[in-house]
């Protein structure tokens, strides 16, 4: 048996669903994008009353939920199978719409920079819990807005073997992202059954999508990318205070945005997804790590389970400005929660301060969080200990069983060692290595796997190519932003790392291997 959670009976869950099909074919949507309401309204969905609004039928809706894959590969940039997202399989990733970074080096939260984002992405390449990356933050002012999508993609692919979860900035961003990423498949069939990305496509909130929102979401279908439909579902202030209510909502946006994906292009990946907080009645914030919106998360994952669809959220991350006990329930508490939902895709790792700043330390102690709670969610089930005689006759002769061969055989698998982020020795110990606190030693080991980490190699014709379609888009910049190289790998010691060095094979495209950072 898988440890699960249930928060919801499945007649409210019906009830719920059933409620967001009467609101979507009553109510309808508002959508802004000219192109998709034209598709739609070709498609036979009719509007309201005023003209303004496109009703979703309950037949439509069904038929795209039918169409729907209940599950779907990512695939590395090497080509490899690389995530399966379905089912209770839990995949954790970097948050993502960061503006800031909080410098590990000074300890000053400021605007990143593209230094800051490669360094990002050579940490993440090789976090063993981490299985793919995100276009985690901006690099503001060091590329000029309209290719700042393209930018972060190309950082994330030439530092880095894993998937991505991405997204545009702008109307028209998807289709340069999409020709980047296909340089890395034979052709654009290729990147449609290899797919590589998982683009997020935001509801706008008060039943409405945007302009950007439906033609990234038009251009990402056609291309094969999947997408992941993120509402930001703000209870009491644009969604219900209560559960029940702003669920039946967060289904509503979740819902239009999973018909139009089927109505342009059927058999389409798509996630149910989210990114819910509330409204702090006394501080006007909108905490995403408050008890209430985990709930929620909890309740619409439970919903896109019940309707077969693969489930997004973003949980694992904290709302506090720094790595501190508060960070590390926050990160912790929700990253189980998402664990025992079985959310496919759980974005929040490396984020602090309502999503406003990502932090590397905090990437690798969430690391070990996640983890852990990967851990706690594996099926259990009998490993030669029913019956338990012989385990107890062991015991009885030797006072122990540390040396018996059931021990000895189970221990590796069933016993999670984290790594030196989490202090598991005594205080005499910890006093004589510096009596660091888990914020320092999390630096330690950035520092450590950032000096661990060995260039991955792109093809420079590829390279040269990527960069040329990001200079196409430029406007008055003449050049790229500098990005640093890579120092060539170090010998890395510390607790459980002593003399071993921690390089991996180089990888060419094509090649199948693995790069980048230890695992």
């Amino acid at each position: 048996m898988r440890p699960s959670l249930q928060i919801l009976s499945e007649e409210l869950t019906t009830r719920i669903v059933d409620e967001a099909k009467r609101v979507l074919a009553e109510v309808g949507m508002e959508i802004r994008g000219p192109e998709m309401r034209r598709r739609l309204l070709d498609h036979g969905l009719p509007l309201d009353h005023s003209g303004q609004r496109v009703r979703f039928p309950r037949d439509v809706v069904d038929q795209a939920i039918a169409d729907a894959p209940s599950s779907f590969v990512l695939y590395d940039r090497a080509g490899n199978p690389h995530a399966d997202i379905g089912g209770d399989r839990v995949h954790f990733v970097p948050g993502s719409s960061g503006l800031k970074v909080l410098d590990h080096r000074t300890g000053e939260t400021r605007l990143a920079n593209s230094t800051d984002f490669v360094e990002y992405v050579r940490l993440g390449d090789g976090l063993a819990n981490i299985p793919y990356l995100a276009t985690a933050f901006s690099t503001n002012a060091d590329i000029e807005a309209q290719v700042s999508d393209a930018w972060r993609l190309y950082m994330t692919l030439t530092n880095s073997n894993k998937p991505v979860v991405s997204g545009a900035f702008t109307e028209h961003g998807v289709p340069r992202m999409v020709e980047m990423m296909q340089l890395f498949r034979h052709d654009r069939a290729d990147l449609i059954a290899r797919p590589m990305s998982i683009f997020t496509i935001t509801a706008t909130g008060n039943f409405r999508y945007s302009e950007d929102s439906c033609q990234n979401l038009i251009d990402c279908v056609e291309a094969g990318v999947a997408v992941e439909i993120v509402p930001v579902t703000l209870m009491g202030l644009i969604a219900p205070v209560t559960t029940v209510g702003a669920t039946v909502f967060h289904t509503v946006d979740v819902l239009a945005g999973i018909t139009m994906a089927q109505v342009i292009r059927p058999g389409a990946p798509v996630l149910f997804g989210g990114a819910p907080a509330t409204f702090h009645m006394k501080i006007a914030s909108s905490p995403m790590s408050a008890i209430e919106a985990l709930q929620l998360d909890a309740a619409y994952v439970a919903v896109g389970k019940s309707l077969g669809l693969p489930t997004q959220s973003y949980m694992a991350l904290s709302d506090g400005p720094i790595l501190d006990a508060q960070a590390g329930a926050e990160t912790f508490g929700s990253a189980l929660i998402a664990a025992l939902a079985g959310v496919n895709s759980v974005s929040g790792p490396g984020m602090l301060d309502f999503l406003l700043v990502f932090s590397l330390p905090k990437l690798v102690f969430d690391d070990e969080m996640c983890g852990q709670a990967l851990r706690f969610v594996r099926e259990v089930q009998p490993l030669d200990d029913l019956p338990i005689d012989g385990l107890i006759q062991h015991l009885m002769a030797d006072q122990h069983l540390i040396m018996a061969e059931h021990t000895t055989r189970h221990w590796p698998e069933e016993l999670y060692l984290p790594s030196p982020v989490v202090d598991r020795d005594n205080r005499e110990a910890w006093t004589k290595q510096g009596a660091k606190d888990a914020y320092r030693r999390a630096i330690d080991e950035v520092d450590r796997r950032l000096g661990a980490y060995h260039q991955l190699e792109t093809d420079p014709a590829i390279d040269a190519e990527l960069r040329r379609i990001i200079r196409s888009g430029l406007i008055d910049q003449t050049t790229l932003p500098d990005i640093p190289v890579a120092p060539e790998p170090v010998l890395v010691s510390g607790p459980g790392t002593a003399g071993r060095r921690h390089n991996r094979r180089r990888e060419r495209i094509g090649g199948g291997g693995d790069a980048g950072g230890e695992p």
